[in-house]
């Protein structure tokens, strides 16, 4: 290189600071050179022939300069000279003694004291720097090899790791690897040419003794020119930052895995951010293998010899899989080496992973001695770890990890640090699968509390569906039910709880209950509603929340409608709920027409009960709020939102109507319109039905007066009806019934007194009368005359009951029939 100045060139002095005097033996200046003029302000001639001890102020400075001279020693100081026009100059005096044959005696070098001062200023800082061991320090010539060096030559950090027999000067590369080398090579070659300062470059500087350690160092250089400006070569600060830089990726990483793994409560989709979390930062590739049982919620069990487990997550840093190695998916065993019989409690790193055995899970666990272990980790060189995954005193599965051999081994910081972010991540998956059987508790005791999903009866086939909520949390207690009613009538209710998890499922469970003992009663609508809302208040009063709030049944809502096949009549209404969607034959699905009233036990006006009549064929849709909802949205957004949700869900019914579809298709055709991903964060349940009509010959009603005559043609009506439809082997208990009934309307409540016969799956004769009060069944005592007609009744009935009516009260009976076809 031509950088360095060519040695047969001279340099000028620093600053032109300096000025030689020579002395006889006497003291007295023989000559000197010319920058003495501008240092003392006299010229060499006019120094000719003084004392050397006129031109200094002090006289022990030359005291001391005749004591040098008579030993015949090196010295120095400094010294106050007296200048011509009056000043005085502060210098370094340096003396030199002569030869004692010669005539002059002393050579006498003067500094400016301020040039003197920042020379010994920079003497003493590069004594401080190449003696201290905490920072490097080198300095590179213009073909940048190192000819000084502080401390050892290989660095500051690992000075056992230093090359034996290494001397100065030498070439980067005979320290470093070669990789390394030509990288800083090249730095210092720019810095060098452009002159432009090197700070704080972090690079790889492994050293050539200990290739395989992995070493970051923090580097600065500077330009090293001469007093004209040329380079004279490079001055190279460093520091070993290995340590410190691996804790900042382990704090780096660590944070990383704790923002991803952990806030999702699926127990696959935390594995997933175990394996991307360490790929490829960590890893080249990495693999999770949990135990079977945990997958479903369950406890995972002791993690033993050829126990099965099945990988959950498997990542590669370029996206491809080894062939070699268990895809996502599979499940096999893991064959521990007899001499590590608990291979779960701690890490295994190279040779010990090497030895492990798998297979597939129909293998036993001793039926594959030669097996390879290519299964578990790619079969390649490189560097391997397996580390298990505890939590709570149980092994959950293992975490397989493998780097390529172009990136340094797993060492011990690397086990540590992977084994904390395993415990951190098994943790998570721990708490993922404590919430899963939370979750698949409260969904299935929640589908446990509902009725079967479909329903067939003579007044209509419905069919229910339940979307439980995506997170435990959702569940909320939302049911639906089809209640079979008294003279072939039908109830649909569908209603959800405020609140969510096992409370709220069990208040659903009460409140189901409620509903179909009131249904029993043949209440009206808007009057069991009324009940219902007294028992929510109820419940609220006698099961406070812990907090002091009001809980239970309070803020429920319910929808109750009654569906009448006789009448084609159907009368509904709803607490807090929206209305139901109703699609009538060769029509478009419309919103029924019904002010729902408060929630249960929230207090408000009464319920009202909104009536229509149907056509044979229509179709009812009752469905939950959720449906056609969203949290998250705003006002005019939901506004719209819900709109455009609730067209679609006509729409879907219209075309489902149309079709003829099943009331289960239906149910399915509007969830995959309005949720196709099947995850609401609220529970959702809807209700869907068809409603039918009964034929016109299967019902016959008859109005008597109050005449007690009234009885036998009563009963001869019956029985001609009966043979009619070819059931007159029902002719006697129905003739008892009649006979029994009509007479105590006629005695009790006067008329005119209405009769009815229903064929259906039972036989149903119904008798109404204008009086409110209900019938009691009693027994009566052998001496009394009376009493005994209702209980003979009940005798030879299946089930009797008795309804209000707007005009009074209906008595009804149901008689099995043997035919139950017709």
């Amino acid at each position: 290189m031509n950088a360095i100045p060519h040695p047969g060139r001279l340099n000028r002095p620093l600053g032109g600071a300096a000025a030689l005097l020579l002395l006889d033996r006497d003291g007295r200046i023989l000559t000197g050179t010319a920058s003495t003029e501008r240092l003392i302000g006299r010229r060499p001639g006019e120094l000719r022939g003084m004392r050397f001890s006129d031109l200094v102020g002090e006289p022990e400075v030359w005291a001391d300069l005749e004591e040098l001279t008579d030993v015949h020693e090196v010295g120095h100081g400094f010294a106050t000279l007296r200048r011509p026009d009056g000043r005085s100059a502060d210098v370094r005096i340096d003396v030199f003694p002569l030869l004692p044959d010669r005539a002059p005696r002393q050579l006498v070098a003067l500094t400016a004291g301020d040039a003197a001062r920042r020379q010994e200023e920079n003497r003493a800082l590069m004594r401080a720097l190449f003696s201290q061991s905490r920072v490097g320090l080198a300095i590179h010539d213009a073909d940048l090899r190192i000819t000084r060096m502080n401390g050892d030559p290989a660095g500051v950090a690992r000075p056992t790791d230093a090359p034996r027999g290494f001397t100065l000067p030498a070439a980067l590369d005979d320290i470093l690897v070669a990789e390394d080398a030509r990288a800083t090579l090249d730095r210092f070659r720019h810095v060098t040419a452009v002159g432009e300062p090197l700070i704080q470059w972090e690079h790889s500087g492994r050293l050539k003794a200990a290739p395989q350690r992995e070493r970051l160092l923090a580097r600065s250089a500077l330009r090293l020119q001469d007093t004209r400006g040329r380079p004279l070569g490079v001055l190279s600060i460093f520091s070993d930052i290995t340590e410190q830089r691996f804790a900042d990726r382990r704090m780096d990483l660590l944070h990383d895995a704790a923002q991803r793994i952990g806030p999702s409560l699926d127990v696959t989709r935390n594995a997933e951010e175990l394996a991307r979390v360490l790929v490829p930062r960590f890893a080249d590739l990495a693999a999770v293998d949990l135990s079977e049982a945990l997958l479903t919620g369950d406890e995972p069990g002791a993690v033993h010899h050829g126990a099965p487990v099945r990988r959950v997550a498997a990542e590669a840093a370029d996206g491809a899989w080894p062939p070699g190695a268990h895809a996502c998916g599979a499940t096999f065993r893991i064959h521990h080496p007899p001499d590590h019989s608990t291979p779960e409690v701690r890490t295994l790193r190279e040779e010990e992973v090497t030895e492990l055995r798998t297979g597939s899970v129909e293998d036993a666990p001793d039926a594959r001695p030669d097996a390879d272990d290519g299964g578990l980790l790619p079969d390649e060189h490189g560097s391997r770890m397996a580390i298990p995954l505890r939590a709570r005193g149980q092994v959950l599965g293992s975490l397989a990890v493998w780097r390529s051999p172009e990136r340094p081994a797993f060492g011990d910081w690397d086990a540590e640090l992977a084994e904390e972010i395993g415990s951190r991540a098994a943790l998570s998956v721990d708490n993922a699968r404590r919430y899963t059987r939370e979750h698949r508790t409260l969904e299935s005791l929640q589908r446990s509390l509902l009725p079967q999903p479909d329903f067939a009866f003579s007044a209509a086939r419905a069919a229910g569906g339940y979307v439980p909520a995506a997170t435990a949390a959702g569940i909320g207690g939302s049911w639906y039910d089809v209640i079979p009613l008294s003279s072939a009538r039908v109830a649909f209710v569908i209603g959800d709880v405020a609140g969510h998890g096992l409370s709220a499922t069990a208040t659903m469970g009460r409140l189901r209950t409620a509903v179909q003992t009131l249904a029993d009663l043949d209440l009206a609508p808007d009057e069991l509603l009324n009940r219902l809302d007294d028992l929510a208040i109820r419940l609220a009063d006698v099961e406070p929340h812990p907090d002091g709030t009001r809980g239970g049944a309070i803020g429920a809502t319910c929808l109750y409608c009654v569906y009448d096949p006789v009448t084609g009549h159907c009368a509904m209404a709803a607490a807090g709920r929206v209305p139901p969607v109703v699609a009538e034959p060769g029509g478009p699905a419309r919103d029924v027409t019904l002010e729902p009233g408060p929630s249960l036990g929230t207090g408000g006006p009464p319920f009202e009960t909104a009536r229509l009549r149907l056509e044979p064929g229509s179709m009812l849709l009752f469905f939950s709020e959720q449906l056609v909802a969203r949290s998250g949205e705003g006002r005019a957004g939901g506004a719209h939102g819900r709109a455009r949700r609730l067209a679609l869900l006509r729409d879907r019914v219209t075309a489902s109507a149309a079709a003829g579809d099943a009331p289960a298709t239906v149910g399915r055709a509007v969830l995959d319109a309005l949720l196709p991903d099947r995850s609401p964060a609220n529970d959702v349940a809807l209700l869907a039905a068809t409603v039918h009509a009964l034929p016109d010959d299967a019902t016959a009603d008859w109005e008597f007066p109050a005449d007690p005559a009234a009885v036998g043609r009563a009963r001869d009506a019956v029985i001609t009806r009966l043979k009619d439809w070819d059931l007159a082997e029902h002719a006697f208990a129905s003739e008892l019934i009649v006979s029994e009934l009509v007479t105590n309307a006629i005695r009790y409540a006067g008329g005119p007194v209405g009769l009815r016969l229903i064929r259906d799956k039972t036989l149903i004769c119904e008798v109404s009368d204008p009086s409110e009060t209900q019938p009691h069944l009693r027994r009566a005592r052998p001496t009394d005359e009376g009493g005994r007609g209702l209980f003979l009744v009940a005798q030879v009935a299946h089930r009797w009951g008795s309804r209000y009516t707007v005009s009074g009260k209906t008595i009804w009976t149901e008689q099995l029939m043997e035919q139950a076809d017709r």
